[in-house]
């Protein structure tokens, strides 16, 4: 009996447009991929939506930074993202931004929704602040000394080293991550979601959860939950909560209605009803792949937003554990912390979208990427087992049969297990147990290679009037290829295409699996993998390594403009600086670049040709201080006599900045 069709949207978790794709990031997106086109080969009604999360702290500090605005930096970062993503065939139909105008109005609704249910409560927080940077800081741009076990250089919110909790403010010796100063306490007021109201909703919808991620809430739950602190101030990257000047959305406010925003996007453009799948008595179904670390957001704060905002909760979340390499953390000193685009410069994505396949369950272990065994398995499997199937039978069809199969199976009933076991394999990866369904398909691809080495139609072909057997034996080879390389389509779907090609037979698909292919002409066999090397493993190490030197390299002013050889002090002492005002400023006819200064030197008035023009507006330099070289030679250029130098920073153009002296300075004093 036909399954009947569902209507399922999927999310993966939204990647920080604050740095580039790494193979951690793979293992997320590359399961959900295989689980929504395992899902769509089965006929559902599938959408796969993601975005960037681009709001915070941390992307406002890098754009000043790098001299960008933050727009700037996620759009770039957002293309980067996309790219990746589709080079490893990450099949997203949507893929946005949570700075957007519908993650700015679902975020919005949703906060005065529940203001409007009496679930926002504004109260009074200590916080530490950087005076000299002029901002509160978040717990990850405090540093200090661990309270319990006393090791330095830690995070405001968690030691790395005895995995302890704490508040920034319990830190020994803290500073500021931003300027490196000492912050100081201060107060402001934020606002909170009053989440105990709605502590027996989640208790009841918690249990649908894997049961290690439900045991887990359970012990938050009994604790009683916390309000949760909703706002941040500015300086802040994001959306200002309405009705407030100075208050911003923390990015986990906005961060996963952008779930919704760039769903919301994809129906406007496909003509579908966003509140069919998001309003309370939705059918449709909704889940997000997300990773363990971030179970709490997923599970608590936000069904219990959406709860209170009037919308339906997830259906469910599926959490997973990290990735390590070779039994470790993924390490940049030894090569194996792998960018995404490293990666695809050396090997094919399928390569590692089978191996994370082959390992993944349904539970919260880690995933470990063993390079040796990496090459061993997608060798051994997909070259060895499931590739060699079609090539060892394609070259037969193709010489002795003009590239056309025989009409009838030597062997149905072979052909008919494989068949029939599309629906526990589809079983398996809709459950989200990828390592049992490659198992099951290997197996079966153990089975079709002994069929072909009992038969040996290499032997066969050279004995008279068997030239029948042999095109029937590789007709039948050549469809248990198609069976296998059907059920790896999710998993392998770039290797599955170039198989369509070659099959001729259109798309692949769970019912095209049912009958076998007959009396059909295929296309000539062209290599649809080949073995990895093991040079190329090196090369993608060593190029990581490459990518580490490359980060630390120094960026900025110094690297752009290294620090002039040494002098001695004496030399130093033969420079004459002077604090100086600027009386007068203009333009100097004929002049593209310069600007005539009347500089009074405490009394004494000098006239110097500035080329600051690009930078400033004369108007705007008149009765400021600034700093000037008082014992340079005078230059007589064409348009008049200049009498020294003011000091300015900058590379050049409009990136120029004349040096200010601080309040108090008087004109004519030297500068020591």
């Amino acid at each position: 009996m036909e399954e009947q069709k569902r209507r399922i949207l999927v999310t993966c978790a939204l990647p920080y447009a604050n740095g580039s794709i790494h193979l951690g990031h793979m293992v997320e997106h590359i399961q959900g991929d295989i689980w929504t086109r395992a899902l769509k080969m089965r006929g559902h009604e599938v959408v796969f939506v993601c975005a960037d999360d681009s709001h915070g702290t941390p992307i406002m500090i890098n754009a000043e930074k790098r001299g960008i605005t933050p727009e700037e930096l996620i759009a770039q970062s957002q293309a980067e993202h996309e790219d990746d993503f589709a080079d490893f065939g990450i099949g997203y139909d949507h893929y946005s931004t949570t700075h957007s105008d519908d993650n700015r109005r679902l975020s919005e609704g949703i906060f005065n929704r529940l203001k409007e249910k009496g679930l926002i409560d504004v109260r009074p927080v200590d916080q530490l602040y950087d005076e000299e940077r002029g901002m509160f800081l978040p717990d990850r741009f405090v540093k200090g000394t661990c309270p319990n076990c006393k090791a330095e250089d830690q995070y405001g919110d968690a030691c790395e080293v005895c995995s302890s909790t704490y508040a920034p403010t319990d830190l020994i010796n803290p500073r500021s991550a931003v300027t490196g100063s000492v912050p100081v306490l201060r107060t402001s007021e934020h606002y909170f979601v009053t989440l105990g109201s709605l502590e027996d909703l989640l208790k009841q919808w918690t249990r649908k959860l894997q049961p290690e991620v439900a045991n887990k809430l359970d012990e938050w739950l009994d604790k009683g939950l916390q309000d949760w602190d909703i706002s941040r101030d500015e300086p802040y990257f994001g959306f200002r909560i309405p009705g407030t000047e100075n208050k911003y959305f923390y990015v986990w406010v906005d961060a996963p209605v952008g779930y919704m925003a760039s769903f919301a996007e994809y129906c406007r453009d496909n003509g579908i009803n966003f509140d069919d799948y998001w309003a309370p008595d939705s059918q449709a179904e909704v889940y997000h792949i997300i990773g363990k670390d971030i179970i709490y957001f997923h599970t608590l704060f936000w069904p219990a937003m959406l709860h209170g905002a009037d919308y339906r909760l997830p259906t469910n979340v599926f959490a997973h554990g990290f990735l390590t390499v070779n039994g470790r953390k993924m390490s940049k000193s030894r090569g194996t912390f792998i960018m995404a685009r490293t990666y695809l410069d050396h090997l094919q994505p399928d390569y590692l979208r089978y191996y994370i396949a082959s390992k993944l369950g349904g539970g919260l272990g880690d995933i470990d990427l063993n390079l040796e065994d990496f090459v061993a398995r997608v060798n051994s499997d997909l070259v060895g087992k499931v590739v060699n199937i079609a090539s060892r039978c394609a070259g037969f069809i193709h010489k002795k049969f003009d590239g056309r199969l025989s009409d009838s199976l030597p062997d149905a009933s072979l052909y008919q297990r494989f068949a029939d076991a599309r629906t526990e394999i589809g079983d398996l990866l809709e459950r989200r147990e990828y390592n049992q369904a490659v198992r099951h398909i290997m197996a079966l691809a153990d089975e079709a290679n002994r069929y072909i080495d009992e038969h040996k139609p290499w032997k066969m072909i050279k004995e008279d009037g068997r030239e029948a057997e042999v095109q029937q034996v590789c007709t039948q080879g050549i469809n248990l290829f198609r069976a296998l390389i059907t059920y790896l389509k999710p998993i392998i779907p770039r290797t599955a295409t170039s198989a369509e090609e070659f099959l001729n037979a259109g798309e692949l698909n769970w019912s095209s699996v049912a009958q076998p292919l007959l009396g059909h002409e295929i296309e000539p066999f062209r290599a649809l993998l080949t073995r990895i090397d093991a040079a190329q493993i090196d090369a993608m190490v060593e190029a990581s390594r490459h990518d580490l030197q490359e980060a630390q390299k120094p960026t900025g002013p110094l690297a752009d403009d290294p620090i002039s050889a040494e002098i001695e002090f004496d030399d130093f002492a033969k420079i004459d600086l002077r604090v100086v005002t600027i009386v007068n400023a203009e333009h100097v006819e004929g002049a593209d670049k310069l600007l005539r200064l009347t500089l009074d030197l405490g009394g004494e008035m000098r006239q110097v040709f500035a080329g600051i023009k690009s930078a400033y507006d004369p108007e705007n330099l008149k009765g400021r201080q600034t700093v000037m070289v008082a014992n340079l030679k005078p230059r007589k250029m064409r348009f008049g006599m200049s009498e020294g130098m003011v000091l300015a920073a900058g590379p050049g153009g409009s990136d120029l900045f004349i040096l200010s002296p601080d309040s108090g300075a008087k004109d004519g004093m030297r500068v020591k």
